[in-house]
């Protein structure tokens, strides 16, 4: 966890910004900025992920016979694990092709297939489990869900919970602000402003 805290630190995947704090799109205001993409060009750190990952599924999902990954962030995490763990790979579009067969699941997926999916980022879920209902839709058992970091915001909880499918994520933002401070990348009192985000995301000032 560490680790990969501190590789998101590092490239600057992750900005922690709690005194000029960042606008969602849903209009929160949010002390930290994710972006997840940026590991793929950084064939060090994506190799860490991808055994890190690969290693996370064999220990909480041994059953698992197919990767999925989530147009579009997902998908090349779950390349480089499928290849690590040598199982078949699947992608889920976020939406049904509109042309062509309509297909909304790119590669073979048979029904029953024990199926883990790969997201690059947890926050409240909506995304990710909207592929777990586009799997399961074609047949798939989705077992889990996995991600490279989780906001580990209370929606995402209550989501996964409702919809009945365990996650499970390399690093998450406890571990993350905690490396940060160690690496004096913030203080005391940033951390503080970032703790109390995490509680109460849509209040916080």
């Amino acid at each position: 966890m560490k680790q990969i805290a501190h590789d998101l630190l590092e490239i600057n995947a992750v900005t922690l910004a709690p005194q000029k704090p960042f606008i969602w799109a849903s209009g929160i205001k949010s002390p930290i900025y994710c972006d997840n993409r940026l590991t793929i060009s950084y064939p060090k750190i994506r190799t860490r992920i991808a055994q890190g990952l690969a290693a996370l599924i064999k220990d909480t999902f041994p059953e698992v016979e197919v990767i999925a990954g989530t147009a579009t962030a997902g998908i090349p995490h779950a390349a480089w694990i499928a290849e690590e763990l040598q199982l078949p790979l699947v992608y889920v579009r976020s939406k049904p092709k509109d042309h062509g067969q309509g297909k909304q699941i790119e590669g073979v997926l048979h029904a029953g297939q024990k199926t883990v999916l790969i997201d690059d980022l947890i926050s409240t879920g909506g995304s990710v489990l909207q592929a777990v209902r586009a799997s399961q839709k074609e047949g798939a058992e989705v077992i889990g869900v996995c991600g490279i970091f989780s906001y580990q915001l209370k929606a995402a909880t209550e989501n996964f919970a409702q919809a009945k499918i365990p996650f499970e994520t390399l690093t998450n933002y406890s571990e993350l602000i905690d490396v940060a401070e160690e690496e004096q990348r913030i203080n005391a009192v940033e951390k503080k402003l970032l703790q109390n985000w995490r509680k109460d995301p849509e209040n916080w000032q």
